[in-house]
């Protein structure tokens, strides 16, 4: 008797509609990201120039990435809080490049801003990875219904500067249902059905807080949508491990393999050649093993 794969007993929305293709999401897929920014917590300064944005880009997707996510704003803590302006002319260069060479490449936006948003969609960016869910530009959710386009909204209070401020909550787990379905409901009044949740790891959450998400992780399927988890080398692996940013590859892999254990869908990387085989070695485990 076959073993039952744990994505299959939720609920969750099994397709994405996205630029007129259908992404299936009974296997987990990969979001590669491509920071174009002098100070990202652990790529800050590497994309920089034409070559090693299309470098990255390409490598990415042999690699296996379905989304490679575009952005130009920090949003590590206490990150420099630059203008629309330069947000824009950082993420468009790289968005004009990548489009140029690999047309067919699915990119998303990692913005906050609805200029920002606004812009990349009319140069073909197809999903907008909006870490506030509207909370800091109450235009975004128009825009997004306007545009039909997928819609990751992220958990998260105050801003990249604050954020570190505000990790008080009651019932962490409760709070983050509460919030999901309050925007899920107003999305969807707006004729949005493409919504993807963040539960924001590392955003407005201490590392005890962290590690308890990703410990209760299935809970958040209550909620009916697709679920995309970003733990790629975050403080939460490196502080626990006492290594550098640079040295959580391995830990990052290991949290990776027990969320796709807690049913997630879509892995946020910076490593997406590692990632890759760890849903390899998943679709061996989840096709093959017999009771």
């Amino acid at each position: 008797m076959k073993l039952m794969n744990q994505n299959t007993v939720f609920s969750t929305n099994k397709t994405l509609n996205v630029d007129g293709r259908l992404i299936h999401l009974n296997r987990p897929h990969l979001m590669g990201i491509l920071n174009v920014t002098p100070d990202s917590f652990f790529d800050g300064g590497r994309y920089l120039n034409e070559k090693t944005i299309l470098d990255k880009a390409e490598q990415m997707l042999r690699d296996g990435a379905t989304f490679i996510d575009i952005g130009g704003y920090s949003s590590r803590p206490g990150a420099e809080d630059i203008s629309i302006e330069e947000e824009k002319k950082r993420a468009l260069f790289a968005i004009k490049l990548v489009r140029q060479s690999f047309p067919s490449a699915l990119l998303a936006i990692d913005t906050f801003r609805s200029e920002v948003a606004r812009a990349a969609l009319d140069e073909g960016v197809v999903m907008i990875n909006d870490i506030s869910a509207g909370e800091l530009d109450p235009e975004m959710p128009a825009l997004v219904a306007s545009r039909k386009v997928p819609y990751v909204i992220m958990h998260m209070r105050g801003t990249p500067q604050t954020m570190n401020k505000l990790t008080y909550y009651e019932n962490l787990l409760k709070e983050m249902v509460d919030y999901f379905q309050s925007k899920i409901h107003s999305l969807q009044r707006l004729g949005i059905t493409d919504i993807i949740i963040d539960p924001g790891f590392g955003f407005a959450k201490t590392m005890e807080q962290n590690f308890n998400i990703l410990q209760h992780l299935e809970y958040l399927h209550v909620l009916g949508k697709p679920l995309l988890i970003g733990l790629s080398r975050k403080s939460m692996i490196w502080k626990s491990l006492d290594v550098k940013a640079d040295e959580a590859l391995n830990g990052t892999t290991v949290l990776n393999t027990l969320a796709l254990m807690k049913g997630a869908n879509i892995l946020r990387v910076h490593d997406v050649k590692e990632a890759k085989q760890i849903i390899t070695l998943w679709d061996k485990m989840n096709g093959n093993v017999l009771a």
